[in-house]
């Protein structure tokens, strides 16, 4: 039951990609975006980027977060990213990275179309306000 001027719920996927075993970040974005409202998937560990992408059209979620830490954000968030492009799921999917990303590749993943990167420090309100401001009204 919803009424009108009710907000809708968003749909969310916590990703993490590759080799990196390093989830506790994952685990606290996903556990505020819950407390949040959002409606969140988490992917578990070592997805490979087709996996993800799999998850991400299948689910049909609004936000596809990616925790990497594994410095291989260059190679494997690119390649999740074409393949929503291929399923015809980027343009409706706010994409968004967090963990640790040098500043000096930040321009080639807005590039390759990350809508935003959360690094260390960045507040979860501020991460929780994007994506309500950002998410692709469906």
């Amino acid at each position: 039951m919803s009424t009108e001027g009710e907000q809708r719920t968003i749909r969310c996927l916590v990703a993490k990609v590759g080799l990196d075993g390093h989830d506790r970040g994952a685990h606290v974005i996903a556990r505020a975006f819950r407390d949040a409202g959002f409606e969140v998937i988490y992917s578990g560990l070592h997805n490979s980027p087709d996996e993800i992408v799999q998850a991400a059209v299948q689910e049909d979620v609004d936000v596809l977060g990616i925790s990497i830490l594994s410095g291989a954000h260059d190679t494997l968030v690119p390649k999740i990213l074409d393949g929503l492009k291929e399923y015809d799921a980027f343009e409706d999917t706010l994409v968004i990275t967090g963990g640790i990303i040098p500043d000096e590749d930040h321009d080639e993943l807005y590039d390759a179309g990350v809508d935003e990167i959360f690094g260390p420090g960045a507040s979860m309100e501020e991460t929780i306000t994007f994506v309500r401001e950002n998410a692709p009204e469906r």
